[in-house]
Order: structure tokens, then C-alpha cells, then sequence
């Protein structure tokens, strides 16, 4: 059943040395989080189905966050191994039974330790019926970091929330990837992971107390100095 988000105001981000851009329009939620069917009965979702780093510097580390979502019954998560170099998996113990209709999170962090692509996978494995379920990984080492961040703020809904998730994207349009390893409890975030001459496309949500997310709210660019 959806709930509404009366004035999910302008989400804005204010990059430095850059220009202020605007972010209009949040649209109501559902308990299926995004936009989408949720998990059958006796299956686990995982979300996003994909994580891009995009560029991380050589010696340090992004981390994102992830959901696992049970359908209509309970869903005991066993074990999970994942693949890729620099990718590891982390806030997640095992065995975790996830309610049904309830979602748990877990955090993949990408720490490059070679310039480059890289790319991998998490297997989770678990009594649902589509098990294992799989999120791909990918990401790139970069040489430095760019120095620069990127400030999201916006406006508190006039609805009930306990907090708001931050996602990012390196298309516009998605995919996204949530950037927040925790739920934001204020109306502000820094993105400080980004890298010289690299475009972002963010999106916000708003989650309410019974943990149901808004769908995605309008797209905003930053694009960040090459130098």
C-alpha cells in the first residue's frame, strides 16, 4: 500500500568551484521500494542488481550500501561469497533470516589496490526458491583522488519520515547505487568519493517508520573538474 510524501522538496547539490543545480519532485512510495514488483513468494531480492564504484584512487575505498528483500515468507540467508579484486562484503552476519516483507542491508566496500576495471559479483546463498541471488560489482582504480566533493541538500517532507537514502549513478537514467551505508537522518549529505572529470547523476528517497521508500525523486547532475 503506498504512502504519501506531501513536499518532498527540491533536492540540490552545490559541487565546489561549480555551479548550484536543483533536483524537483519526489513522487509518493510503496512498501516495494522502488518502482517494480517485489520478490515472489519463497524468493529474495537483491538491490541494486548491480554496484558501479565508478573511479576510486589507488589506496583508498568507497563503500555502498545493499538490500535483501523477502518475498511473502521468511528467507534464512546462509552464506555469501563474492569475487572481483579490491571487492569485499561487509555488515552482514550469517545465518540471517530476513522476515517476510522485510528488507536487510549489508555494505560492499571497492578498496583498488592496481589501476583499472575491475569487476565481480556477490552469490548470496539461502532456502529461497531463486537461490543463489547475485549483485554484480564494478569499478575503477584511479591514480588520485580529485579533491573535489559534491553537496546534496534538500527540503524535509511535510510527512512523517525517519530518514532519507542518497543514490548515485554514473548514466543518466540509472543505474543507481545507494551511497549512504546508513539511512541519512538529515536533509543534507556530502558525496566526497567523487573524481576529476566525472559526471554524477543522484537521486534521493524518503523512508518512513515502517521502513517503505519513496520511488526515486527527479535526476540532478554534478559534473566534476578535470582539474
Amino acid at each position: 500500500m503506498s504512502w504519501p510524501l506531501a513536499n518532498c522538496a527540491r533536492l540540490r547539490t552545490l559541487l565546489v568551484v561549480s555551479s548550484l543545480l536543483w533536483l524537483a519532485s519526489c513522487a509518493g512510495t510503496s512498501n516495494g521500494g522502488k518502482q517494480g514488483g517485489g520478490p515472489g513468494p519463497g524468493q529474495l531480492a537483491v538491490s541494486p542488481a548491480s554496484m558501479d564504484f565508478g573511479n576510486v584512487a589507488v589506496g583508498k575505498k568507497s563503500t555502498l550500501a545493499g538490500t535483501l528483500t523477502a518475498g511473502s515468507a521468511d528467507i534464512t540467508v546462509s552464506s555469501a561469497a563474492w569475487n572481483g579484486d579490491g571487492f569485499s562484503l561487509s555488515g552482514i552476519t550469517f545465518p540471517l533470516t530476513v522476515p517476510a516483507g522485510q528488507s536487510a542491508q549489508f555494505s560492499v566496500t571497492f578498496a583498488p589496490q592496481a589501476l583499472g576495471n575491475s569487476s565481480g559479483s556477490v552469490n548470496f546463498d539461502s532456502n529461497a526458491t531463486n537461490s543463489p541471488v547475485q549483485e554484480m560489482l564494478s569499478g575503477n582504480g584511479s591514480q588520485s583522488a580529485s579533491g573535489h566533493s559534491v553537496a546534496l541538500s534538500w527540503s524535509a517532507s511535510n510527512s512523517p519520515v525517519t530518514g532519507y537514502n542518497v543514490y548515485r549513478g554514473n548514466a543518466s537514467g540509472g543505474p543507481y547505487s545507494k551511497i549512504n551505508s546508513t539511512l541519512n537522518l538529515t536533509t543534507s549529505y556530502t558525496d566526497s568519493s567523487v573524481q576529476s572529470g566525472t559526471t554524477y547523476y543522484y537521486v534521493t528517497t524518503a523512508v518512513n517508520s515502517q521502513g517503505a521508500e519513496s520511488s526515486y525523486s527527479n535526476q540532478a547532475v554534478a559534473s566534476v573538474p578535470s582539474n
